[in-house]
């Protein structure tokens, strides 16, 4: 694996690199921003994984991940930051991040969320090669919402919804692929995210949260609260 971290904190980054060397896994890391994007941009399509901290010298985190989004909307960016609100969480995955952990962190659960992401998403490109079915077939359809997997097409009332991140696709495919289907955070987690957050569901709120209002620029909500619950995608009874 190819890792890309970027943190300014260099006791941090030497105590990330015996643990990728125990993994066998290879990573470069850069200290602030504007080395980050420079190592970033010089090969983009070589890293597996980007690791990203939020406060950086010379240019900001976000900016940084907004700029490494541009550029690539698919390489898989899990954000490293002691901003603990809401609102940066909120942010963060707007800005298309696929995991956010908060400082401190376990190096034991960083690690085990990194594996987690990137079998996810060769998991994801492997069923994306081995599909041999027509591109202009969708494999899930209900009342007023069809997908194509393949081609990551998605049309809600009969208008494309555009923009998604990874994880938004993947969160609308495993919630519309079982409609009516009421889904706990926690199942939520180990099925788009492949692990458990132990107790941290918030991740799951936010992209909930994002993907809403994408979809009510479009037509009625079908992504509803089961309170206490869950979530579930219910479209039956919008017209």
């Amino acid at each position: 694996m190819e890792i890309l971290m970027i943190e300014d904190n260099h006791s941090v980054c030497e105590m990330m690199a015996m643990f990728f060397k125990k993994e066998k896994w290879h990573c470069e890391f850069a200290y602030d921003g504007v080395e980050a994007e420079e190592k970033f941009n010089a090969d983009p399509h070589k890293w597996d994984i980007i690791l990203l901290d939020l406060n950086l010298p010379k240019k900001d985190g976000m900016q940084v991940a907004a700029d490494i989004r541009r550029v690539s909307p698919t390489v898989p960016l899990i954000m490293l930051t002691a901003r603990d609100t809401e609102s940066d969480q909120v942010l963060g995955l707007e800005i298309g991040a696929d995991d956010y952990v908060t400082k401190p962190f376990s190096t034991i659960t960083l690690i085990a969320r990194i594996k987690a992401l990137y079998r996810r998403t060769h998991l994801n490109k492997l069923e994306d090669v081995q599909d041999t079915d027509s591109d202009d077939t969708f494999d899930i359809q209900t009342k007023n919402f069809k997908m194509n997997t393949k081609t990551r097409e998605v049309f809600l009332y009969g208008k494309p919804v555009g923009d998604l991140t990874p994880k938004e696709f993947d969160l609308l495919k495993t919630l519309a692929s079982k409609a009516r289907q009421v889904f706990t955070r926690s199942q939520l987690l180990q099925l788009v995210w492949d692990y458990e957050y132990y107790g941290d569901e918030r991740t799951v709120d936010a992209h909930i949260k994002k993907l809403r209002q994408k979809l009510e620029n479009i037509g009625p909500q079908v992504i509803k609260t089961v309170w206490g619950v869950g979530y579930k995608f219910d479209d039956e009874g919008n017209d």
